[in-house]
Formats: C-alpha cells, sequence, structure tokens
C-alpha cells in the first residue's frame, strides 16, 4: 500500500486521513505477512460493507497482528493530535489499532447506519473488543449519532471499559451534557478510577458537580473511609459558589495530599483558603507536582 503524500492527505476525508495514519503504525510494527493481512480486511470491510466482515476482522486482530504497544513517539503522538485536539493514543496497542480502522474502514458515509453497525459490534463483542471500540471514538464520523452508546460506556461497572472512554478521550469533554460529564467524574471515585487522565476537567467544571462531590465527600467521612484529593480539584474552583466549610475541615484534618490539591486548584481571587494554604506554604510544594504525582503520593502515604 503506497502511503499519500502529504497534499493527498490533506485532501482526504478524516475518516480516510484516520485510517491511512493507523495504517503507517501499523505497518511500523507489523510483520510483512500480518501487515498484508490487516490491509485485505481492510480492503474487504470498504468494499464490500458487510458487518460481519467487521465482526471477523476484529475478533482475528490479536491472533494476526499481536497486542504490543504502539509505543507512539512524540512525532507520532503529535501526529494523533493534528487527526483531532486531544486525541492521545499512547495507551494503544497494535491490536487496538487495527480495530479501530476496521470500524472507520466500515464508514459508508450513512450516519444512522454506522451508529447503528456500533451498537451492533458492541452488543455482541468481548472486553478487548469493547475497549477498542471505545479507544475509537475521537476517531469515528457521526459524533453526535454515536453518542447515546458512549454513555453506554461511562454506565459499564467494568473498569476497562468505563476507562476507555473517560481516560485520554477528548470525546467525551466535547460531546456530552452536564449530566452525563458529572456522571462520568463523579464514576471515577465509585470506581476507583484516576481522574488525572481526563481531559477537559477545568474546562468543563461546574457547580452542580461540585456539590455531587461534597455530598460524597460527607458520606465517605461518615464512612470512615479515604478521600481521594483528586475530588478536591472539581470543588475549590467553585468556593464561591459551595463555601469554604468542607475546604477548611480538609486544610485542618485532611491528608497532605488532599491538602496539595486544594492549593494547586485553586481560584486566583484572595481567599480565606488561599490564606491558610499560603501559611501552610502549600502553594510552593504543589506548584511543580502533576495532578498524577500528587495521586501516587497519596496511594504511598497512610492517611
Amino acid at each position: 500500500m503506497r502511503h499519500p503524500s502529504l497534499e493527498e492527505m490533506q485532501a482526504l476525508t478524516p475518516t480516510a486521513t484516520a485510517l491511512s495514519q493507523l495504517d503507517i503504525w501499523i505497518a511500523a510494527r507489523s510483520t510483512p505477512e500480518a501487515l498484508l493481512w490487516f490491509r485485505l480486511q481492510c480492503q474487504q470491510i470498504s468494499t464490500a460493507k458487510q458487518e460481519r466482515d467487521v465482526y471477523r476482522a476484529m475478533g482475528m486482530a490479536a491472533r494476526k497482528l499481536g497486542k504490543l504497544d504502539l509505543n507512539l513517539s512524540s512525532d507520532e503522538l503529535a501526529t494523533a493530535n493534528s487527526l483531532r485536539p486531544g486525541f492521545d493514543p499512547s495507551g494503544w496497542s497494535v491490536d487496538i489499532a487495527a480495530r479501530v480502522a476496521f470500524i472507520l474502514a466500515s464508514y459508508a458515509g450513512d450516519e444512522a447506519q454506522f451508529a447503528s453497525q456500533l451498537d451492533s459490534i458492541a452488543d455482541s463483542a468481548e472486553i478487548n473488543e469493547l475497549i477498542a471500540l471505545y479507544s475509537g471514538f475521537p476517531l469515528y464520523p457521526a459524533a453526535s449519532a454515536i453518542e447515546h452508546r458512549a454513555r453506554e460506556a461511562i454506565r459499564s461497572s467494568m473498569r476497562p471499559i468505563f476507562e476507555a472512554m473517560a481516560h485520554r478521550n477528548p470525546y467525551p469533554m466535547q460531546a456530552f451534557d452536564e449530566a452525563a460529564w458529572n456522571q462520568m467524574v463523579v464514576k471515577c471515585f465509585f470506581l476507583d478510577s484516576p481522574l488525572w487522565p481526563v481531559q477537559g476537567l477545568e474546562q468543563r467544571n461546574n457547580p452542580a458537580l461540585a456539590r455531587i462531590l461534597i455530598d460524597l465527600a460527607h458520606e465517605r467521612w461518615a464512612a470512615g473511609r479515604a478521600i481521594s484529593p483528586e475530588l478536591w480539584r472539581c470543588v475549590t474552583p467553585q468556593l464561591d459558589v459551595v463555601g469554604d466549610a468542607e475546604l477548611l475541615r480538609v486544610l485542618e484534618q485532611g491528608s497532605m495530599a488532599e491538602r496539595l490539591a486544594i492549593a494547586k486548584s485553586l481560584p486566583a481571587h484572595d481567599s480565606k483558603i488561599r490564606s491558610l494554604c499560603q501559611q501552610q506554604n502549600l502553594k510552593t510544594a504543589a506548584k511543580d507536582m502533576s495532578w498524577q504525582e500528587l495521586l501516587q503520593e497519596s496511594q504511598q502515604v497512610p492517611h
């Protein structure tokens, strides 16, 4: 398969461009025999437009291509972001890329038909196929028509399926309404799933979410359970709306990680909370710490 030039890539539809890029990544990480199989499947799927071809190819992807991580370079990740801002396949394996490519190859321009096909695939898929299907949402056409299926993913009680939609994925941030967005964020705490890989937390933060999480904090305090410091990332920016009682409690009694989380997510204006954080030197300590590092530290240090 000859890869298109830059000028040809720019003339392709977004779906065709994404499919071509996936082919490039897979070609660089596959044997000639495996690559030939992959390309023949894509050709068959795009020509015949039969759902059974998609099912069969997705089911055989791991066996034919393997499950090695793509291990994309920084340049390749930059290319991924150019396909869709926020698209981050850094955790993908070769079989995930192939399965997403098969779904893309099946698109025939009919959004309703594509959404129906996604439903059919999801209803019969095993867990690894579901992870691939949901991971590919940033690249799929018919974004509005497939939103109901994305909501199914965030309702899943299976953490790997939930995280395929919630983590490193720009689709929820751009497509979900406030209720669905809040449901996804709150679900992270119930599944013990980290919040830091979720895209758009600052942009989509809202008072309703902060109130829900304050209620959750009270429930966990009453039960004597620890609270993830990431919870305060979504509460502290809404200080003017939800008040400072819970934040004051954390600054007096909470873990160091919780206090650092409050300091790291404080709004810019002056407040009693800001003064306390400065007195405890929390702002300086939190400044150069990523959310991932902060969460990891909280898991290493007993509360």
